[in-house]
């Protein structure tokens, strides 16, 4: 996904994949393991301790398709209803840029400590392999469906060559797991140097793209300006966690307010370029939203829910694009041709009812894939890991 605001309307991709556990385990279930929660006898309270990290996940991998459906659907609707409620879900869907993508990066680091520790053989498949590998596949899944939908406002590739640009130096809307695979690479092969030393140059590189200093084509810009949140979660591991365990409602709405006026601050200022600004402000967001994780998942009936979802990101990030593409074809010229009262009804709710359908959707169809026997679409062929006796 793109980190400001027209660009990433127009290059959106988002979300989903850690490795590791945030208690102590290296694998934890989501986009690593294909959307198939693993859980090991006897762990039921990391489990819990991780809980709010799952929940976490669930709410930006929601964010996530929720922008798309917004910025590509219905803000592309022509909309009659002489209430402004189509800008204000703009707007919104804006003011969450500096969270989603951050947040999901530095839960992916914390989840990474103990992969990135591993040696490079081990690595290499179960991290930077896998990750490339479902980059390339989705990506030519993407590319072939999003043809048959030119008019979906979404970067594709119209040639050979810029499907190859998109598999090596400018990713597409699939970018995340592009990212994964480097930022793993990246983070053992400087795994010796000194740690303050590696942040500070991340957050260089952050600065100097969100100022708009480097060209940033497709998107370039949130893998240049993530890389730091992936980090701060890899080395600040125990202080994040501490941060989550000892959430408290007060807290939560300190950060509320630090990240609402930071906001605020920065859009009467039109300070989005001003160097510094935007990292400062997604360090703000992540604060509020690792917070919130940790209340909400303590709100069993919201927080299971959540952590359920966020056990299944990588079929939803993958699928519900080229899905929302063909629903936009469909949907696109009967909801513009609505009469005053049909869209009155409808403009309020319809981002979130379409979210609901697409992330409802793009799991139907994984359960279907995975039935058909398309578990390569989701995992790294190769020799699977028998099961232990017992287990299944």
């Amino acid at each position: 996904m793109g980190t400001q605001g027209s660009t990433a309307a127009r290059n959106a991709g988002g979300p989903p994949a850690l490795a590791g556990s945030p208690t102590g385990g290296d694998r934890s279930p989501g986009v690593e393991e294909a959307g198939n929660a693993r859980t090991s006898p006897g762990a039921a309270a990391p489990r819990q301790r991780a809980q709010w990290a799952d929940a976490a996940k669930g709410a930006c991998i929601i964010l996530v398709v929720l922008w798309h459906v917004i910025v590509k659907d219905y803000l592309q609707i022509r909309w009659h209803v002489g209430l402004p409620v189509p800008s204000a879900w703009g707007t919104l869907g804006e003011q969450l840029l500096p969270l989603r993508m951050p947040l999901f990066f530095t839960i992916s680091g914390v989840f990474a400590a103990n992969a990135v520790n591993r040696p490079w053989r081990v690595l290499g498949r179960s991290r930077i392999a896998k990750f490339l590998y479902l980059y390339a596949v989705w990506l030519l899944i993407h590319t072939a469906i999003l043809a048959a939908v030119p008019d979906f406002l979404t970067a594709r590739a119209g040639s050979v060559s810029e499907l190859v640009e998109q598999l090596t130096i400018t990713p597409s809307n699939l970018w995340y797991l592009y990212a994964l695979a480097l930022y793993f690479a990246f983070a053992k092969a400087v795994r010796r140097v000194p740690r303050p030393v590696v942040l500070a140059a991340a957050a260089a590189l952050s600065v100097i793209t969100a100022a708009g200093v480097l060209a940033t084509p497709g998107d370039r810009g949130g893998f240049y300006q993530n890389l730091v949140f992936f980090l701060g979660g890899l080395y600040l591991k125990p202080h994040v966690e501490r941060w989550a365990a000892t959430a408290t409602n007060r807290r939560l709405a300190l950060t509320f307010v630090v990240y609402a006026a930071a906001l605020t601050a920065m859009a009467v200022a039109g300070a989005q370029r001003w160097v510094g600004v935007w990292p400062a402000v997604s360090v703000a967001a992540v604060a509020f939203g690792v917070t919130a994780a940790a209340r909400v998942s303590r709100w069993r009936a919201v927080g299971d829910a959540l952590a359920a979802l966020g056990r299944r990101t990588l079929p939803i990030y993958v699928i519900h694009m080229p899905l929302l593409a063909l629903l936009h074809r469909f949907l696109v010229g009967p909801m513009s041709g609505l009469g005053g009262d049909g869209q009155a009804l409808a403009v309020a709710g319809y981002p979130i009812l379409l979210t609901t359908v697409v992330i409802g959707l793009s799991l139907a169809i994984h359960r279907g894939l995975l039935a058909a026997r398309a578990r390569w679409l989701f995992e790294l062929p190769g020799p699977r890991r028998r099961a232990a006796p017992g287990r299944t």
